[in-house]
């Protein structure tokens, strides 16, 4: 019996196919997950890799915060050394007039004006100014009222200043004691 050659054989060929992935070339790699305790210990040198950087974080917030502290105290402990400086004049120049033996009312006078002009002049290069309100309106804040008193003057008007006052760079240092004239 003969089988033309245009029909097919419906039953299987006896040979496997061969329909299996190639082998990869050389060169090449699978990829292949880590194993899970690879993942972990991965995982745990990051955790401590983080954990060591947050150590040192927080010792670097400590530092600072101590360096600030301690800058703190320093200002405030030589917060008047340049003022003091200023004032070691006044006295040296206050101590050289006790010293002279034999001094006449006008030297006298002379040294405590010379010694006046030291003091204003240190007060002015530390920002310390005088309150003299004579005249002025008065102003809690600048200003304490001793008393109240008479005047042809507005009413709260300061009329007599008795002992003058002190701004330390716009702030109130003492405020002046002054008499008002009560309204009419």
């Amino acid at each position: 019996m003969t089988i033309p050659k245009n029909t097919q054989d419906p039953l299987p060929s006896s040979e496997p196919a061969a329909e299996e992935a190639p082998a990869p070339a050389s060169g090449e790699h699978t990829d292949t997950l880590p194993s899970v305790e690879e993942q972990l210990r991965q995982l745990e040198l990051l955790a401590a890799e983080h954990h060591d950087a947050w150590l040192r974080a927080k010792a670097e917030g400590e530092n600072i915060r101590r360096r600030a502290q301690e800058d703190i105290s320093k200002a405030h402990k030589f917060a008047v050394e340049k003022f003091a400086g200023e004032l070691l004049a006044v006295k040296d120049s206050l101590e050289a007039a006790l010293a002279v033996p034999e001094q006449t009312v006008d030297s006298f006078k002379a040294g405590v004006e010379l010694t006046l002009k030291q003091l204003i002049s240190a007060f002015e290069k530390n920002a310390l100014t005088e309150i003299n309100p004579a005249g002025e309106k008065f102003d809690p804040h600048k200003h304490q009222a001793i008393g109240m008193v008479d005047s042809d003057q507005e009413p709260n008007t300061v009329v007599t200043v008795l002992q003058k006052g002190y701004l330390i760079a716009e702030r109130t240092l003492r405020p002046a004691l002054v008499m008002v004239a009560k309204g009419k």
